[in-house]
């Protein structure tokens, strides 16, 4: 596995995992759209809005979906 690198950064990510009391949790986490034009410009910017758009349509309803299921079992 590639260790990470200075210049690079999370711009959108989901994560199941299992804190040290055995609890499931869901993260979704990344750069918010509104901040992407601190680090990006140009096409880099429009390519990255998009991503984050579209990552959000389809992340947003899973990590809502298991969080509402791992709540049902709480």
């Amino acid at each position: 596995m590639n260790k990470l690198k200075s210049n690079e950064g999370n711009i959108l990510s989901f994560r199941i995992l299992i804190d040290p009391k055995g609890n499931l949790i869901t993260e979704l986490s990344g750069i918010p759209v509104d901040d992407a034009h601190k680090v990006f410009e140009g096409d880099e910017l429009l390519l990255i809005k998009k991503i984050l758009k579209e990552g959000h349509i389809k992340l947003d309803g899973l990590h809502n979906y298991l969080e509402a299921e791992l709540d049902a079992f709480r």
